[in-house]
């Protein structure tokens, strides 16, 4: 039988504080700076699922929602979306914490891929993921979707058999 892990056994959290060295010319987070920051945080997230080296096989979406300024607390969680056979989703929620006043906002999210390689860098498998929370199961279900349009624009699947993407815009025959 299958190894399965929890997906809260996957939660990953780093905190940073935005300094000088790491602002544009506005005074902002420099984006290469919270994308190399999520990495990080992510593959510790996807290591936790497999107990395994893990590399970064995609940057699947990353959502710049509000500027994230000098002084600034950041704050990122990663968990564990999906596992499939070699490879795991991890989605991160970025919170950020106003140095002077102590109020907190969801500043970003972002959803990478990496997967499990051995020693030589060939893939092998890696646990199962279970869900618990409405919205663990929510990411989970979404997740295969969000392979397939990945596969799909990196040539390596056929549109025609995305299955669960095609699902999402063919009406059921009970309402036709």
């Amino acid at each position: 039988m299958k190894k399965t892990v929890l997906a809260k056994e996957t939660l990953a959290t780093a905190t940073h504080l935005v300094l000088p060295e790491n602002t544009n010319t506005l005074g902002n987070l420099m984006g290469g700076q919270l994308l190399n920051w999520m990495d990080v945080i992510s593959a510790i997230s996807a290591h936790r699922h497999c107990k395994r080296i893990v590399v970064t096989a995609a940057v699947n979406n990353v959502s710049f929602q509000h500027p994230i300024k000098l002084g600034d607390i950041v704050t990122i969680e990663a968990k564990v979306s999906r596992a499939f056979s070699s490879s795991m989703e991890v989605y991160m929620e970025v919170f950020i914490e106003d140095n002077a006043t102590g109020k907190k906002l969801k500043s970003n999210e972002a959803i990478y891929t990496f997967v499990a390689v051995d020693q030589l860098g060939t893939p092998i498998d890696v646990p199962d993921l279970v869900p618990e929370t409405e919205e663990e199961k929510r990411r989970y279900d979404g997740a295969l979707r969000r392979r397939q349009l990945r596969l799909i624009l990196a040539g390596k699947m056929k549109p025609e058999d995305a299955t669960e993407l095609k699902a999402l815009f063919i009406e059921p025959k009970a309402f036709q």
